[in-house]
């Protein structure tokens, strides 16, 4: 079966000295099309960098808060940031190798007709065998309440939509350490990690940077959604040159996530990954236990609250204490199940005829998490 890797380039590795002959942007690219040619892998790229780029453009230094200037400054950035990637790939694969542009909103997502249409864009330019698509997400067009939130979450989600076979997540460190290494030069690199246990997540640290989103805790939480559908992920330096190569030879100074094999159904995978959640609900052990024990549908008397303003059809998180556990489609929105919580379904016949609803979720429309 052929690979296809999905590689997310960050933005200081798409900004850092791009003019010079050895920038991150160029060696990458070059790496890129070099594997391709001889190893016929298909690749994809999510590129952060379009804001950072209408920054550079218009001289402004400080990420702007307000969403009205950074939509401007993405629809100003995208133009160059393609052509940076356009001029690369002419350079460095003799005009052989061609970017192919694809701006994705959450809701592109969220409509199963647009979300099969990317799906199939996407393979057709995997097909025509020299071409490399560039995924980036919509910020010129999309709200706070359509927004992916991250790059790297955009490069999790669409490395399950496409069933990749690795992701690896390009930033300016070399991978996950027991400290912060800028601030602890004895901090020590995890070069593997085999279970996403919550003392991985506490080692994760933010970022200051002024052209970026999220630091170490976006990154492990895109590789928690690949994690779980059981795709590979690497954490890497794409400052070091050949590292894409090194990290296909087992070769990188990296961290490497492996999981257990995926038995995901296409169906489970689409709602766990493939759809945004939209709120919580909380459960009681009762309910826990015959959800992971007994295999049952949740119903309305073991929730114990909910939060979020979500929608029957909606994706909700399913929570026992502070663990996400879960998701599933509801069956209710929030506002009637606040009125049924907790309560047995006999007793909801009587004091809410109205609502004719046995499971709040019903198992065939569920995922539940082993970690």
């Amino acid at each position: 079966m052929k690979q296809i890797i999905v590689v997310k380039i960050g933005t200081d590795l798409v900004h850092c000295g791009y003019n010079s002959k050895n920038s991150p942007l160029r060696n990458i690219v070059r790496e890129l099309c070099k594997l391709k040619r001889e190893d016929n892998i298909d690749f994809l790229i999510v590129s952060s960098g379009a804001i950072g780029c209408g920054m550079d453009l218009l001289g402004i230094s400080y990420r702007p808060k307000e969403l009205p200037i950074r939509q401007a400054l993405a629809s100003i950035g995208q133009v160059e940031l393609m052509k940076r990637y356009t001029e690369l790939f002419k350079k460095y694969s003799g005009n052989q190798i061609f970017p192919a542009q694809i701006l994705l909103t959450a809701t592109d997502l969220e409509n199963r007709i647009s979300y099969v249409n990317i799906l199939n864009t996407i393979h057709q330019l995997f097909s025509l065998g020299n071409t490399i698509p560039i995924v980036n997400e919509n910020d010129t067009t999309a709200t706070e309440e359509i927004k992916f939130g991250d790059n790297d979450t955009l490069s999790a989600r669409i490395a399950v939509r496409i069933n990749a076979s690795l992701l690896i997540i390009l930033t300016n460190v070399d991978g996950l350490y027991t400290e912060n290494p800028k601030s602890f030069p004895k901090a020590e690199l995890i070069s593997k990690v085999r279970t996403l246990s919550p003392q991985i997540f506490a080692y994760a640290k933010g970022t200051d940077d002024e052209y970026s989103v999220g630091g170490m805790i976006t990154k492990l939480e895109a590789v928690k959604i690949a994690w779980r559908a059981g795709i590979p992920s690497v954490i890497a330096n794409g400052h070091r040159k050949g590292i894409i190569t090194q990290i296909l030879k087992d070769e990188a100074k990296c961290t490497m996530f492996i999981p257990p094999k995926s038995t995901l159904s296409h169906k489970k995978k689409w709602i766990a990954f493939g759809k945004t959640v939209k709120g919580k609900i909380f459960i009681d052990e009762g309910a826990k236990n015959a959800l992971l024990k007994k295999g049952s549908s949740l119903l309305p008397v073991g929730i114990s609250t909910a939060e979020g303003n979500f929608k029957k059809g909606d994706c909700v998180s399913i929570y026992y204490s502070n663990e996400e556990i879960g998701r599933g489609i509801v069956n209710i929105d929030i506002k009637n199940l606040m009125k049924i919580k907790g309560k047995k379904t006999s007793d909801i016949r009587k004091e809410f005829s109205e609502l004719d609803i046995e499971e709040v979720i019903h198992r065939d429309n569920m995922i539940l998490f082993s970690d």
